[in-house]
């Protein structure tokens, strides 16, 4: 059924039918249906917040998303939510039309957190830390005003790798992104249901579907970001050695405490040997 459907939802309209395209799709879809599965992000009488910022992942996730539900194998609500966040020159009609177009609940919330960020961010540091906190901290109240159970980001496995790496390097510890976490007052999920797809294919999808893409100027107008370090170094390895990315994220799958040097994960102290003659 999967494979074989034709296009099924407004947001597919226009698809390309070359071969290529058919495999990406599959392949997009494939992947976070696994992540969906694997982490159980789905309960009873569930409604999902997908976030919307109009960049290439988002729209590749509220598209695999919405597609799953059409087909039947995604049985939650869901509600599209932007939260434009007053950054000059943000094109305000941009999303309010393309989810008007494609048929889809949503919910536009304007919060001038740009102002508070230039503020209380001094020059030369990077906006990112603040500029997130402030915005998950609306997307929990909208999703709470909105009987949301869960708040769904377009994170993917790049972003989670690139996570790993900054932690590792810059925070001493070996964490990231996880697919699936409960926040800290306990009333919400957050979901990450790109865990396992590819940046490059959200890039090639949402290029191919013509999605009115909207960079983030707020980050992307500074230079020297930790993350763009560790993605140029992850981008080396990979030119190297293709499908190292794929590696790395499986390794993350796939830990072993007692290889490692965490004694809260492994109780090292009780290791013991067997008696001689036993």
């Amino acid at each position: 059924m999967l494979d074989n459907a034709d296009d099924i939802h407004p947001l597919f309209h226009k698809a390309p039918q070359t071969t290529e395209f058919k495999k990406l799709r599959k392949r997009i879809i494939r992947n976070t249906r696994e992540a969906v599965e694997q982490y159980g992000m789905v309960e009873r009488d569930a409604k999902w917040l997908v976030c919307l910022s109009g960049g290439k992942d988002s729209y590749t996730l509220l598209a695999a998303l919405h597609e799953l539900k059409w087909r039947g194998l995604l049985p939650v609500e869901i509600l599209a939510c932007n939260l434009d966040q007053g950054q000059p020159g943000f094109p305000a009609t941009v999303l309010p039309e393309f989810l008007e177009k494609m048929q889809i609940p949503h919910r536009i919330e304007y919060q001038d957190t740009y102002s508070i960020v230039v503020d209380k961010v001094p020059e030369g540091r990077t906006f990112c830390a603040l500029c997130s906190r402030l915005r998950r901290g609306n997307l929990y109240r909208i999703a709470r005003e909105e009987g949301c159970t869960a708040i769904v980001l377009g994170h993917h496995r790049d972003d989670i790798l690139e996570t790993f790496f900054m932690n590792l390097f810059h925070g001493g510890r070996l964490a990231t992104m996880p697919p699936k976490l409960v926040n800290e007052e306990g009333d919400l999920f957050v979901y990450r249901p790109l865990a396992h797809v590819a940046e490059k294919d959200c890039e090639r999808f949402a290029a191919a579907m013509n999605y009115p893409i909207i960079p983030c100027d707020l980050c992307g107008s500074q230079d020297g970001l930790q993350r763009q370090q560790v993605k140029a170094i992850l981008d080396g390895w990979e030119q190297n050695n293709p499908g190292r990315r794929q590696v790395m994220f499986r390794a993350l799958m796939n830990t072993r405490p007692s290889h490692l040097l965490d004694p809260e994960l492994f109780d090292f102290q009780g290791l013991s040997r067997k008696s001689e003659g036993s």
